[in-house]
């Protein structure tokens, strides 16, 4: 899915990481951990192409999108990526349906592909399409952010501490949904400093160390 080799990313003369190598495979929830500062959030916008690295490159099956122009970066995010944000990134004067109904748009409808009514089920929403988003709680909202990726069905799922603001059982029903969706065939990858969805995940790659990822299991028995 997306293979990273020799990445780097500095500001002036403060290096973030370097030498960074890694591949994100289909059906992966690849954890990135590390102290605040070490570069996680930049390291998911080198990956979206909201930033770009400093050298190195980044290769979507194949092609290296970092040097990708405006038309191709679109379709890119348009027909690769989901995000998922701590702060949800809704249209909160927007239905619950019209946020969903956005990620919908630019793509075509293909068989099989969920419903707004039948994301909402899937995350507990069930029957609240016309409500309000700003009247929405905390984990509601990251509800219907999940709904949303429900029905764009993107190949790579980028998501910066999702659950940082969430309860116990918002944050299990994202780690869930999101595990799913790996089952369904995209990859993940997650900034995260909570424990408990970090060892959800297959790999787990510290930034800013010269570590390797290294699998949930392997890491729990050394």
């Amino acid at each position: 899915m997306i293979e990273i080799e020799s990445l780097s990313k500095s500001f002036g003369p403060r290096t973030l990481w370097s030498g960074l190598s890694f591949t994100v495979e289909r059906r992966q929830m690849l954890a990135l951990t590390g102290p605040s500062g070490s570069g996680k959030s930049t390291l998911l916008n080198c990956l979206g192409l909201l930033d770009a690295p400093s050298s190195g490159a980044i290769r979507h099956e194949g092609r290296d999108i970092t040097g990708f122009g405006p038309r191709a970066t679109r379709h890119y995010r348009r027909d690769v990526l989901g995000y998922l944000f701590q702060n949800y990134a809704l249209i909160e004067n927007a239905s619950v349906a019209a946020n969903l109904e956005v990620a919908m748009k630019p793509r075509r409808a293909r068989k099989g592909d969920p419903t707004v009514a039948e994301a909402l089920e899937r995350v507990g929403l069930a029957g609240r399409e016309k409500e309000q988003v700003h009247r929405l709680s905390g984990g509601e909202q990251q509800r219907v952010a999940l709904a949303r990726l429900i029905v764009k069905q993107p190949a790579l799922v980028l998501a910066d501490e999702p659950t940082g603001a969430l309860d116990h059982d918002n944050t299990s029903m994202v780690v869930e949904i999101l595990r799913t969706m790996c089952e369904e065939g995209c990859a993940v990858v997650i900034a995260t400093h909570d424990d408990a969805v970090r060892d959800r995940c297959d790999v787990v790659l510290t930034v800013g160390d010269a570590a390797h990822p290294v699998p949930v299991k392997e890491r729990q028995l050394s």
